[in-house]
């Protein structure tokens, strides 16, 4: 016989899971012993909840595989929440280990017990209390697979601290293979007869094209139909962005300019994207429930395709899967060349211009810089916040580098993203974005990064305000600056505490030296940029949005 919380170990393994990240809790110490000594799984220990579960979001966006997270009961698994929550907005396999008071307690409320299924049922795939040892592997097996399958998610096991003391018996169980349903040659068919007849086809094209080998479909569908592709947000990597073919990225409120253009298409197709509210730019293209042209919808998950659009076809489908086939079936396109330099056009018209401000860099500038001088495989972690935005405008996306962002919109991505990713990557170059709000969310991992020798690369955009809710407010409530202002520390010196090298940038200073001393340095780096609250966006100023409100009326 054996423990079961060394039976969970096991178990583990055989799934695959060669990292775990955690914070430790008196509710599950039976699985912390049953870790010791051992090399196979990487204990990732943090400094908060909400920290870990992000990085073990990242270390998943990272890896096509489901992230492990394991937290404590009560507090610890709210502090987590958020990653949970993260997970399902962006469609991310993890599982998530909640320690749980003993049986006998349950029911009684006692000391920080928590029903999970309550707690987590709206939002996460899969929830399971395993109050009987020997029914521990096929729960983690359960576990695994609905995080996997359909929509990826998050699955949640609840473990009663005195469970993982029981003596077992019962055998490991290996994964479940999660079936991938793959187009069908009617469906095929159909949408090679669909795309012979569009003069003006549109690729919208999302996360589901996430792991570079997916993406020579897309661009084999791409180029050899003269197709334009619209990249949905925080996932303008998976297509070549200096491409003719390259039709923007529709992220947060882009432009009417370059929607307006895209909306003229006779035949969209959404592929490896649920279609939500942003890349739809508040569901105008396509339009919804019942879009104004035909629509090609592709998504592993049937209840996804069903939800909300009527699309003309909607196939259950891996994306890159039906991508190649098509790509194969349809026939010689017609000439598409003036549709798609429009597309272009319009994209290419947003590209911003970085100018001096007087209250700060602009943060393009420097994120210009950056990507000039970075190797071209570096990975890329961006933060919520409207400093991102100059990230996916001057970075050199050419379809091949890995990226990973929050589409679920949480704050505090960015630097435990950026240091699951120098851990699964350690010889790469990872760059981190973060803004400032978001840097003091979850910034205590680079505690974490010096204790695990992770390296990466941490630029903070530091503008005193938490920069998209002050955009929104100067468009609705001009001037009136209510709960936006920062009061911050020196994040060069605060970084400086923790043994990374810090560098700074404020206005005259030299910033091609300062970059190329940051990204030089062998160890963890974090670079502070004074930037200005006046360039609040990369689309638009304060000064523009109260213009705005004047001429609207509202001040």
């Amino acid at each position: 016989m054996v423990r079961a919380a060394d039976l969970l170990v096991e178990c583990l393994l055989a799934h695959g899971a060669d990292r775990l990240f955690c914070v430790p809790g008196e509710s599950y110490l039976a699985l912390l012993d049953a870790l010791h000594g051992q090399e196979a799984v990487d204990v990732v220990v943090c400094r908060h909840e909400g920290g870990a579960g992000m990085a073990a979001v990242a270390d998943a966006k990272l890896t096509g595989k489901p992230g492990l997270l394991a937290v404590s009961r009560g507090p610890g698994a709210m502090n987590a929440a958020i990653a949970l929550h993260l997970a399902e907005q962006d469609a991310v396999p993890l599982v998530v280990l909640v320690g749980q008071v003993a049986r006998f307690e349950r029911g009684r409320g006692a000391f920080q017990e928590m029903d999970y299924a309550r707690v987590f049922g709206s939002f996460a795939k899969h929830v399971e209390e395993v109050t009987d040892a020997f029914r521990l592997p096929e729960a983690l097996a359960r576990a695994w697979a609905a995080a996997q399958s359909g929509t990826p998610g998050p699955a949640v096991l609840a473990l009663p601290e005195d469970m993982l003391t029981d003596d077992v018996t019962a055998a490991v169980i290996p994964p479940i293979t999660v079936p991938v349903p793959g187009p069908s040659q009617a469906d095929i068919t159909r949408a090679a007869q669909m795309l012979s007849k569009a003069e003006r086809p549109l690729i919208i094209a999302g996360g589901g094209f996430a792991a570079p080998a997916t993406r020579a479909a897309l661009k084999a569908l791409a180029e050899g139909q003269g197709i334009p592709v619209a990249t949905t947000f925080k996932h303008q990597e998976v297509f070549n962005n200096f491409s003719p073919l390259y039709a923007g990225n529709l992220g947060f409120k882009v432009p009417p300019s370059l929607w307006k253009t895209l909306a003229e298409a006779d035949l969209i197709l959404a592929l490896g994207t649920r279609l939500g509210d942003v890349p739809t730019q508040g569901y105008k293209i396509p339009a919804a429930p019942e879009p104004t042209q035909p629509l090609i919808h592709v998504w592993p998950d049937p209840a996804v395709l069903t939800r909300l659009y009527h699309a003309t076809l909607a196939v259950p489908a891996e994306p890159s899967a039906f991508a190649a086939a098509l790509a194969q079936a349809a026939p010689q396109p017609p000439d598409r060349a003036g549709w798609a330099a429009r597309c272009n056009g319009a994209a290419l018209a947003l590209h911003p211009q970085a100018k001096p401000r007087q209250d700060g860099l602009d943060f393009g500038v420097v994120a210009a810089e950056l990507a000039r001088q970075a190797p071209r495989d570096a990975i890329v972690t961006t933060d919520s916040g409207n400093f991102s935005g100059w990230v996916h405008q001057f970075w050199p996306w050419d379809g091949s580098q890995l990226a990973v962002g929050a589409v679920g919109g949480a704050m505090g991505l960015g630097i435990p993203g950026a240091v699951a990713a120098s851990l699964r990557f350690p010889t790469r170059c990872v760059l981190g974005f973060a803004g400032d709000g978001g840097t003091l969310m979850t910034g205590a991992e680079l505690a974490t990064a010096q204790a695990k020798g992770a390296t990466p690369k941490i630029v903070v955009a530091d503008n005193g305000t938490y920069g998209t809710i002050r955009l929104h407010q100067e468009r609705d409530f001009p001037a009136r600056i209510s709960g936006t202002d920062l009061a911050n520390p020196d994040f060069a010196a605060w970084a400086a505490s923790f043994g990374l090298a810090s560098f700074s940038l404020a206005p005259g200073d030299d910033i091609e030296a300062t970059v190329t001393a940051f990204l030089a340095h062998p160890g963890a780096a974090l670079l502070c940029v004074a930037t200005s609250a006046e360039a609040i966006s990369a689309y638009v100023t304060v000064t523009q949005l109260r213009e705005r409100s004047k001429q609207a009326g509202k001040s």
